[in-house]
Order: C-alpha cells, then sequence, then structure tokens
C-alpha cells in the first residue's frame, strides 16, 4: 500500500527516523555511562519497544498495567511500572511480580507503603520497588532534602516484604525550556539532586540505583554522574513541542498525522481538514513560547499553514498570506507535525509504518489502563 491510500486521519511513523531516534539514545546513554530504560508509553507497542532495545538492553518503563502486561505476555521481563501505586492494583502488580524476573512498582508515600506489606505479607510474596522523589516538578514524589523522605527509604529497605530497588525522578520541569540551554540547566539540577540524595541514603547505609528521566534532560545532560539509569521515551517521536523549545529539529519527528482536505475558504484564509481534536488531542503545545493564541501542530512541507482549531472531528488549518491555499484542493493530502505526539498516538488504533512512500508495516498500540 501507498501512504497515499490510506484512509484518513491516519498516524504515520517514519521508520528510518524512529530506528534512527533510538540508535541515537542508546548512544548517548552509553557516553553518559548509564543505563537506558527507555519508556515505552509514547508509541505502547511490542515492536517500537524492541526497536527501542535493540540487542543489549533489557529493562523498560511503562505507565500502565495494561502496558506491563501487554509487554509481559511478548517475553519482556524487566519492567518498571512507573506511575505511584494505588492499593487496587496490587492484585494485578502480584501477578506481575510471580511473571517477571524483575518488576518494579513506585512508592512515595508512608500509607501506599502500608498496603503494600500489608498485601504482600498475606501472600507471601515480596514486591520490589523504587521510592519516588521530586526533583522539582511538584507534581508527585517524596522531598529529597527532607528527614521523613530518608525515614520512608529506611523503612522501605528494611521491609521484609518490600525490597527497595532504587530512587527515581522525572524532571518534568525541563518542558517549560525555551531553550536547549535550559532544558540542560534542568537536566543538571535532577542530576545534582538525585545524586545528592542517593549520597545521603547511601550514606545512611542504603545502597539503591539512582534513576532520572525525561527526553528534554536526556538529550541535552552533560553528565549524569551520580546516577545509574536513565528513562527519556517520547524521544522514539520527538513533536512539535521538542523541536519549538529546541530539543530536536523538525525532520528529527518521525511521527505525523496524515488527513484529507474536508473544505477550502480562500476568503477567510482557512482549510478544513479531517483530523480534529480525535486526531491530535488539543495539547496546546509550548505555550510559554507563544505570543497569540495556541496552535495544534503545524502543516509539513508548507510554511504559513498551522493547525488553528479544533472540533472533535473538524480540524481548522490558518493560512498565511503567501502560504499558497489556492493550490490546495478539496481530498489533497497534508500531513500534520502534532504538538505533542504521545498523546496524538494515543487517538489511533494502529499506526502506518512508512517507507518513504509505501506502508511496510501497521502497529497495534496496548490501550487501556
Amino acid at each position: 500500500m501507498k501512504v497515499s491510500d490510506l484512509r484518513t486521519p491516519a498516524l504515520l511513523i517514519d521508520l528510518k527516523k524512529f530506528q534512527r531516534n533510538c540508535r541515537r539514545m542508546v548512544r548517548r546513554a552509553r557516553k553518559l555511562g548509564v543505563r537506558l530504560r527507555p519508556h515505552v508509553k509514547s508509541h505502547k507497542t511490542i515492536e517500537g519497544g524492541r526497536i527501542q532495545l535493540g540487542r543489549d538492553l533489557e529493562g523498560i518503563t511503562v505507565s500502565t498495567l495494561a502496558e506491563a502486561r501487554y509487554f509481559s505476555d511478548a517475553g519482556f521481563e524487566d519492567i518498571l511500572y512507573a506511575f505511584p501505586l494505588t492499593p487496587d492494583k496490587l492484585p494485578e502488580v502480584l501477578q506481575l511480580t510471580r511473571r517477571c524476573r524483575e518488576f518494579y512498582v513506585l512508592i512515595d508515600h508512608p500509607e501506599m507503603a502500608n498496603h503494600v506489606e500489608r498485601f504482600a505479607r498475606r501472600h507471601e510474596e515480596t514486591i520490589s520497588c523504587y521510592l519516588k522523589v521530586d526533583s522539582g516538578y511538584r507534581r508527585a514524589g517524596v522531598d529529597p532534602r527532607s528527614q521523613s523522605a530518608v525515614q520512608l527509604a529506611s523503612r522501605l529497605a528494611e521491609s521484609r516484604w518490600v525490597r527497595l530497588a532504587g530512587v527515581l525522578t522525572h524532571a518534568g520541569q525541563a518542558y517549560s525550556s525555551r531553550t536547549a540551554a535550559e532544558a540542560a540547566a534542568a537536566a543538571e539540577q535532577e542530576r545534582r539532586v538525585m545524586a545528592e540524595f542517593g549520597e545521603r541514603l547511601g550514606n545512611s547505609g542504603i545502597k539503591v540505583a539512582v534513576s532520572v528521566g525525561s527526553t528534554p534532560t536526556a538529550c541535552q545532560v552533560e553528565s549524569l554522574s551520580g546516577v545509574d539509569e536513565m528513562r527519556p521515551g517520547n524521544y522514539v517521536f520527538f513533536d512539535k513541542f521538542q523541536a519549538d523549545i529546541g530539543n530536536c529539529r523538525a525532520e528529527d519527528c518521525s511521527a505525523t498525522v496524515l488527513t484529507r482536505v474536508a473544505g477550502v475558504y480562500p476568503d477567510r484564509n482557512e482549510i478544513i481538514v479531517d483530523a480534529g481534536a480525535l486526531a491530535l488531542s488539543k495539547d496546546p503545545g509550548a505555550v510559554h513560547l507563544q505570543e497569540g493564541p495556541p496552535g495544534y501542530g503545524s502543516v509539513i512541507g508548507r510554511p504559513g499553514m498551522e493547525v488553528a482549531g479544533l472540533s472533535q472531528e473538524h480540524g481548522l488549518v490558518r493560512c498565511a498570506s503567501g502560504a499558497g491555499i489556492g493550490q490546495v484542493g478539496i481530498g489533497d493530502l497534508l500531513e500534520i507535525l502534532p504538538n505533542h505526539s504521545c498523546l496524538t498516538a494515543a487517538l489511533f488504533p494502529a499506526y502506518a509504518v512508512r517507507e518513504k512512500e509505501k506502508v511496510v508495516d501497521r502497529w497495534i498500540p496496548v490501550r487501556g489502563w
């Protein structure tokens, strides 16, 4: 099948770019001297996960138990469930603990530690965990400067029913960067906070792995001294957001949305396409860089054409003067670079994998939680 034969809207994955992005991150982790435990939540596919790991890597990071089950069924045996655990999920955690060689959950609160210990004792099974640390994002995790963080780590390390394997953070504040230099500064903050916390625990007799994450920090960090592993995920796709903050080039982005023109309105310099909010998401992108209203993606190869508005199924493309609206007709194909590739990919039941203008594969992502 040719790309032009696809029914739209369709999510396209440029296989060569996807592979190249994965190889670069593997090389970068080696250069930085850390283990790469890639996040698979951006694509949620077995094929994508195998490309991320290559032949040498083993461990992956997931954001849902549905992903964990899906990848475990496919033979992945070292899985980190990187979302704060809730008690209702413990039966599934037990199943995954027993079927995987290594399965880890996140704990960042004494109350959750109580739930895990009681459950593990009742089932006579040790549950492995990472302690979630807040390195500046202010979303979840213990305060690494507090004595209570050390106390919780000590409790987990001494527990008969819990195995503390590491401490983990996500520097989501890097997404507020305006430049690659600002992302590098956020990465250094992430590294320093976690290295110091790991050292503090070590001085208390608690030896654990130190894990950091996020695509902006992984791409821009200059040193990971004191860190053992990193967990980027979006880098497989990249997107307009990453390009806008200087973390990649637009031509590095491997995920795009194919759409067809459904209406042309030259009098108002607007086009309607069949990719609406349910194909592009309503992520406003790097709003901290924008002076006007948010946009929702750009049209590849057509400077001056931006997705300016979204309804459920309608996409409104606004054309700047000289953008060539007169050369566009109903039924024509356009390709959109989305703001947030992870959310966009999550809206499609399948991905069309391309090599130039030929569709060479179809990837089916796992869905649900």
